[in-house]
């Protein structure tokens, strides 16, 4: 049917041409129970004949729900671009949401000021649940959350373990230990690790982890340098390392993207990966096995952890369930680096 120029069709008519009251239209365009199938097709069949569109601004009202989902990563736009962890995980949230009807608001920003604004749009309810990708100590967005009525799964566990949150995250310590375990068994003797941030769990966890299995091998653990999860931060803190140890024969790098750059600064310096010094990094999001020499690397669930949080979040926004917090556990792939 052909309306130009006419006024949008109501829900009104919608109903009329099915044969079925308003209510029962209502149900049966919002997906909801207690429709008929034949009523369910007549009206299906109206929708599609007249071209008629829910008024979602009017529905919200009534439902007080946005059909939206806001994705939290406190992070700066280079760090979101550059690290492929985050595109996994964005991946994963989406193909997690296809099904339904939900869309998707990034929230981008480094603590402060930016941070400050996607707290108040949580807050101000423009979105009906949140993930939050990457938390870090002082960013305030979780311990905002948690004082909050929102509903919120966090991808990778608070700093404050009392918050009252769900999160999912990778046994981070656990996969510390992986990677000291095996650079000891390959016979390093003077393990260093580039850490990731120290005012993040990720990283606290992932040094905690390596530093239980050196320091049990009586071997020393003064050979650490923090930094955040860029390349460029990465080769500086590896060279720092060089220079202050110039023995180390064994090196864990908090993530892939980080070893890269670790193996670009000891090829640079003429040393040869793993004949000299052993490399072994964190993730496996296929840029591991891209790296000169191919790189053994920790295994990040990243893609499950996403189904996994998108899951806990819809249980949560239907009143179904949804939060208990969940680790996975984690592996080591051997490749040419170590």
């Amino acid at each position: 049917m052909t309306r130009t120029g006419s006024p949008a069709p109501t829900l009104v008519e919608v109903a009329r041409l099915a044969g079925v009251s308003r209510a029962t239209a209502s149900r049966a365009v919002r997906g909801g129970e207690r429709v008929s199938p034949e009523a369910r097709a007549a009206v299906e069949a109206a929708v599609r004949e007249i071209g008629y569109r829910p008024n979602q601004a009017a529905r919200s009202l009534v439902t007080r729900r946005t059909d939206s989902i806001a994705v939290v990563i406190p992070e700066s736009d280079s760090t979101l671009f550059t690290d492929p962890f985050f595109a996994t995980v964005l991946h994963g949230v989406t193909t997690a949401l296809s099904s339904t009807d939900l869309q998707i608001v990034l929230l981008v920003g480094q603590p402060g000021e930016r941070a400050a604004r996607m707290v108040n749009y949580l807050r101000a309810g423009h979105a009906d649940g949140a993930i939050v990708v990457s938390h870090h100590r002082m960013d305030n967005v979780v311990e905002a959350l948690a004082e909050s009525a929102v509903p919120a799964v966090l991808i990778g566990r608070p700093w404050d373990a009392s918050l009252p949150l769900t999160w999912v995250d990778v046994d981070n310590a656990g996969g510390g230990r992986l990677a000291a375990e095996h650079l000891l068994a390959r016979g390093a003797r003077r393990p260093a690790t580039v850490a990731g941030p120290a005012d993040m769990a990720a990283g606290r966890d992932r040094l905690a982890g390596w530093a239980e299995v050196v320091a049990a091998a009586g071997l020393p653990t003064d050979a650490v340098e923090h930094t955040d999860w860029t390349a460029d931060a990465a080769a500086a803190a590896t060279g720092r390392l060089l220079d202050d140890h110039p023995d180390l024969d064994g090196l864990f790098v908090a993530s892939d993207l980080m070893a890269e750059a670790a193996m670009e600064v000891l090829r640079g310096r003429g040393i040869a990966v793993p004949d000299q010094v052993r490399v072994v990094g964190f993730d496996d999001m296929g840029l591991a096995a891209r790296t000169r020499p191919p790189l053994t690397t920790v295994v990040n669930p990243a893609p499950a952890m996403s189904r996994r949080a998108v899951e806990m979040l819809l249980a949560q926004l239907e009143g179904t369930g949804g939060t208990e917090s969940v680790q996975f556990p984690t592996a080591l792939v051997v490749r040419g680096s170590s």
